[in-house]
């Protein structure tokens, strides 16, 4: 027996449902009783096209805390991943070739 009851969505109303949870700061149980998607499914969504760059760039956030911390971790992923490059370059700056 399938899980899945037959309906389809295309890309566009994920990322749309996904954009309108994040702009509006929504909870997913709402929107999902709005649009008559299952709570899980939209989970989904929010989790595959939450982090794209178009989704985060609309972000709201509910306190300037919540904002310095979210700006916080940006930069230490992005420290971090300077410093992986760093080591790399230095490992194949030093190989024979």
């Amino acid at each position: 027996m399938s899980r899945n009851n037959g309906k389809r969505y295309d890309e566009s109303f994920k990322k749309e449902t996904v954009k309108y949870i994040v702009e509006n700061n929504k909870a997913v149980a709402q929107v999902a009783r709005e649009v008559g998607v299952n709570e899980n499914t939209l989970h989904g969504w929010v989790k595959k096209y939450g982090q794209q760059p178009e989704m985060k760039a609309v972000q709201t956030f509910s306190t300037p805390e919540a904002e310095l911390r979210a700006l916080q971790k940006q930069i230490r992923d992005l420290e971090e991943e300077n410093e992986i490059l760093k080591k790399a370059m230095h490992y194949f700056a030093k190989s024979p070739r």
